[in-house]
């Protein structure tokens, strides 16, 4: 869920970034081969030092410009190619300005002055916003070098120089500042969205695992309250062996429900160490065996599996080896333990069988589950290897 959702944020966040990059490119176009930029520098072909040098530079953010749209189109950004775009822009304009005629920086013959502002911001507008400052500040710089450098500016030259600088540098900054709090705050609604699903798959991971849990219990009250309520009675007394087999076959379940909620690599081992514990604790010598792998199974077809092994280890009196075996059809769980007699209750999931052997005082018993091809339940199709004993 968590995959699926970032994908579609992604997505959100390319649609956005997307649009903007569009309308910027459109704003560029107008100024630069609309009536901008060109209409200027077709206005003033007979004052240029070099007509030539102007179409160049005219020509060249034209294609850095054909190059965002062809970049569009494919759902792409400049990448390395960046870097290059840029330098194309700041030296086609120093050729403009070297073929610019004295006392013409920032007027009408100063076409590039207002188009390759734009053309600098469209290529940078996915990148962080200190490289369109960037630009724009070495954009300025190149237009007021010519201007001190060539045309011995007065009072009056500065201030249009300067008043000039404000749509120049401002409108393209807004743009770019516009961008970068947009795919801030995109990136925040994001987060937050984002968090607000964890929380709610917390949720209801919390809630399933106490609908589980209660059910479980529910189903624990069946064989243990009356267990309970009869030795606080007095009617079943502790020393009674019966009672004492009952107990621990209780605590043998209890121990399990509680390893059910464990997040291990295989909980089928895992549960079984818990009901091997129990048995231990007694005094009951169990060798547990793991050959093969087998999937990860649902609680349901594990607790039909652990359910033998647990009453026939809580029925031993001083030994009882357990064993484990699975493939990807096939698991296997066996119990050989020194005890009498045992009744198991039927599994309650049909692809789940026990068999019971029993001779004198040494009982074995075998749970196996090998579902039909098309009951393989969804969540065994990972294996998980086990080591050869």
């Amino acid at each position: 869920m968590a995959i699926t959702t970032d994908v579609v944020e992604e997505r959100a966040r390319s649609r956005l970034r997307h649009g903007l990059r569009i309308a910027t490119l459109l704003v560029a176009v107008v100024t630069v081969v609309g009536l901008g930029g060109m209409a200027n520098m077709l206005s003033h072909l007979d004052v240029y030092e070099s007509a030539l040098a102007q179409v160049v530079a005219l020509v060249a953010l034209s294609a850095v410009l054909a190059g965002e749209g062809v970049l569009l189109v494919r759902r792409r950004s400049w990448g390395r190619l960046a870097g290059p775009a840029i330098a194309v822009v700041l030296v086609v304009s120093a050729l403009s300005y070297a073929t610019l005629p004295e006392g013409r920086t920032s007027t009408g013959p100063d076409w590039i002055f207002g188009a390759a502002n734009w053309v600098g911001v469209v290529v940078l507008l996915d990148r962080p916003l200190r490289y369109a400052a960037g630009f724009l500040v070495a954009h300025e710089l190149t237009a007021l070098l010519h201007l001190v450098l060539f045309d011995d500016p007065s009072w009056p030259d500065m201030a249009r120089y300067a008043t000039g600088s404000v749509g120049v540098v401002g409108f393209p900054l807004c743009v770019a500042v516009v961008t970068s709090v947009l795919d801030r705050l995109s990136a925040a609604a994001v987060a937050s969205q984002r968090e607000l699903e964890e929380v709610r798959v917390a949720e209801a991971v919390v809630a399933e695992s106490h609908r589980r849990r209660r059910q479980r219990f529910a189903e624990l009250s069946v064989t243990t309250v009356p267990l309970l309520e009869g030795l606080a009675d007095g009617s079943l007394r502790p020393e009674d062996p019966v009672v004492q087999r009952r107990c621990a076959i209780e605590a043998a379940r209890m121990r399990r429900l509680f390893a059910e909620t464990d997040t291990v690599a295989d909980p089928l081992m895992h549960e079984l160490r818990h009901c091997a514990d129990v048995a231990d604790r007694k005094g009951v010598v169990v060798e547990l065996d793991a050959r093969g792998q087998w999937p990860v199974l649902p609680v349901a077809i594990r607790r039909d599996l652990t359910e033998a092994v647990l009453t026939v280890l809580a029925t031993a009196a001083s030994r009882a080896r357990v064993t484990v075996m699975g493939d990807a059809d096939l698991v296997s769980v066996s119990v050989v333990a020194d005890c009498g007699e045992v009744e198991v209750p039927s599994p309650a999931t049909p692809d789940v069988r026990v068999e019971t052997l029993n001779s004198d005082d040494t009982v074995w018993m075998e749970v196996r589950w090998q579902p039909a091809p098309q009951s393989v339940p969804p969540s065994a199709s990972r294996a998980v290897p086990q080591p050869v004993g």
